[in-house]
């Protein structure tokens, strides 16, 4: 049996890789504390205008919709977070499991940038029956990223060809329950079709 004076001269390699696994965790915690921040510079409201911090919605076009922390939508970026874990092991599989997913999580953060930018927001309200949207609360964007890493979890428990199928069925149950999904959503904003537009609003 090896002495504990061994152990203090020669400590064993888990400590080491324990200190190199807390990298990742350490730049997802970074990523989010400066998104909060920018989001917060480019005008978005820290949370919900009525002043008061909701936690969920289940009306999809309702005004409460983007300012809680979480809403129908939310399920759209659990969908990015499928689809991040299933391209970043595609294009990237030799690179451990946290930094695939800190990835995930960075490339969440910077689209909450760019969808929450004046110009996206206009091209929104302009392309999608979105008519009243003004942008996402910074709690409401942490909520959507929060969501994404729950995707990329999810994907990689199941695999791919079950997440395949939640993605196909989850698209399915937003098309029914709030008339948009995350294809038809990336569709309009590409394409606009009126009559997809106008069908969204008999909601």
């Amino acid at each position: 049996m090896r002495s504990a004076d061994h152990f203090l001269r020669h400590p064993p390699q888990v400590f080491a890789s324990n200190k190199r696994n807390l990298w990742p965790w350490l730049a997802i915690v970074i990523v989010l504390f400066a998104a909060a921040l920018q989001l917060h510079n480019q005008g978005r409201l820290w949370w919900c205008s009525c002043g008061r911090a909701f936690f969920w919605t289940g009306n999809g076009w309702g005004s409460l919709t983007s300012q809680t922390f979480f809403d129908p939508y939310s399920f759209t970026h659990i969908l990015h977070g499928l689809m991040f874990c299933g391209l970043l092991t595609l294009l990237i599989r030799g690179l451990p499991t946290s930094w695939r997913f800190c990835l995930a999580i960075t490339a969440e953060a910077v689209w909450e940038l760019v969808e929450n930018t004046d110009t996206v927001i206009q091209h929104y309200r302009a392309a999608t029956a979105a008519l009243g949207y003004q942008g996402d609360t910074v709690m409401n964007s942490l909520g959507d990223i929060m969501c994404c890493g729950l995707g990329f979890m999810i994907a990689r428990k199941l695999g791919w060809r079950w997440s395949l199928g939640l993605f196909v069925i989850t698209e399915m149950v937003l098309l029914s329950w709030i008339r948009d999904s995350l294809l038809l959503e990336i569709f309009m904003l590409l394409h606009p079709i009126e009559a997809i537009k106008v069908w969204q609003m008999g909601h």
